[in-house]
């Protein structure tokens, strides 16, 4: 247990001290609260926990890299009113590059979901999946009226 409280500190101290700055990034903050969450929710044995970090840390950025360059390509798309100063093909392509992307996210879940399969048991594979959804639904909770609690 001593050795997940460390792994976990380790991985949340960054984030912690980029939440107390003056106009901190709410996302840096949301992501050291899912790590506690993850942390408590999933009672990784610290040999577990060893394999699951660095598996997590690997996805998350690159889901990170996927969404920036998502709002990239979307930038063009944002306002209706931008709508109608575009042709119809290029419209087109936007929508098409919308569903692109949101295959290469799908298929990454994909690569990651079957690197957590084989290198942990399934039932922890299942019980971060679960926790994760748990998360969703205790951040907007959390955050519901724009008021942490």
């Amino acid at each position: 247990m001593k050795h997940i409280i460390i792994i976990t500190l380790f991985f949340s101290l960054p984030f912690f001290a980029l939440a107390q700055r003056p106009g901190g990034d709410r996302g840096e903050e949301i992501e050291a609260y899912k790590i506690a969450f993850l942390t408590q929710k999933l009672d990784l044995s610290p040999e577990e926990a060893k394999i699951f970090w660095p598996i997590y840390t690997s996805w998350q950025k690159q889901q990170s890299d996927l969404r920036k360059e998502r709002q990239q390509k979307m930038i063009s798309f944002r306002k209706i009113s931008e709508i109608e100063n575009l042709s119809d093909s290029e419209v087109q392509a936007l929508i098409q590059n919308d569903f692109a992307m949101r295959q290469r996210e799908l298929n990454l879940d994909v690569i990651y979901y079957r690197k957590l399969k084989t290198s942990l048991p399934i039932k922890i594979v299942g019980k971060f999946y679960r926790a994760q959804e748990a998360f969703k639904r205790e951040l907007l909770n959390k955050y519901r009226g724009g008021r942490p609690q």
